[in-house]
């Protein structure tokens, strides 16, 4: 293994992965809207932009999402904000939708994924940006045929931008009269259904040489995984910090704005590939 082309690596993802660390703490985002564009750019930079290095991103990420939606998951128990309900009723409908989404992703060129992150990517952000706490489709969780075709939707559109629930979740329990701290709480259970099982199956995946950076299993990259992590939990309690300094509210509009124009870079690649 040449050091050298490691190198670079590294440095990169030190910095994406104490960026990711504090804007998730101060934000209160996940980590993979910033991590799956971030990656894209890191491996194409480095000569890995082949057709199928963003199932390289997206699982990656995922694998980061384990990790933190368990520390997330744990932190927000102890206050008692996890609806256990909603999570173990949604569960199984997550996890389907998750699985078939990897199924799915292994078999679509880079170009399509990115144009599937590109136009959900909008989407999150016009939200983030412009939703409103008022906003609803009903008074309660859903059940029945709504409860299992939403959850799939979850879980299968959550692994195809790489991303964990609460970027669909929380505006889900949100618009369905749950309240946010609760919502953000709940999700994060939802980002461990999606990750670990999605992360898992990715690792089965076999990436072509030209999309598969150095010491990648299966589409897994374990330098990335390995260096973000470290990094998010190191400075994502700075981020929290700075959330109880000053008023997130209007960074968080101008980072929506930052994820559209990502969202939307992504959208001018699809469209020249």
């Amino acid at each position: 293994m040449d050091l050298m082309a490691l190198l670079p690596l590294a440095a990169l993802l030190l910095v994406i992965g104490a960026l990711a660390g504090v804007i998730a703490g101060l934000l209160g985002v996940g980590g993979g809207i910033i991590l799956v564009p971030a990656f894209l750019y890191t491996f194409t930079v480095l000569g890995y932009g082949g057709s199928q290095v963003m199932q390289v991103c997206l699982a990656t990420s995922l694998a980061t999402i384990i990790v933190t939606s368990v520390r997330s998951v744990l932190s927000h128990n102890k206050k008692g904000a996890v609806d256990w309900n909603i999570l173990r009723a949604w569960a199984p409908g997550i996890v389907i939708g998750a699985i078939v989404g990897v199924l799915v992703a292994a078999q679509l060129r880079s170009v399509v994924l990115q144009g599937i992150f590109g136009f959900f990517g909008i989407m999150v952000g016009l939200y983030m940006a412009f939703g409103k706490t008022h906003w609803r489709l009903g008074e309660g969780m859903p059940t029945g045929g709504l409860r299992a075709a939403l959850s799939g939707f979850i879980g299968f559109m959550s692994v195809l931008m790489g991303v964990g629930g609460g970027s669909f979740a929380v505006p889900t329990m949100s618009l369905y009269g749950q309240p946010i701290h609760r919502a953000v709480a709940t999700a994060a259970g939802f980002g461990l259904l999606i990750a670990l099982p999605s992360a898992v199956a990715f690792l089965l995946v076999q990436i072509p040489d030209d999309s598969r950076p150095p010491l990648t299993i299966g589409a897994v990259n374990l330098p990335a995984f390995g260096i973000v992590i470290l990094m998010t939990i190191l400075t994502a309690p700075l981020g929290a910090r700075l959330a109880h300094a000053m008023d997130p509210k209007p960074l968080k509009r101008v980072f929506a704005f930052f994820i559209v124009l990502v969202a939307l870079n992504m959208l001018r690649k699809t469209l020249m590939g």
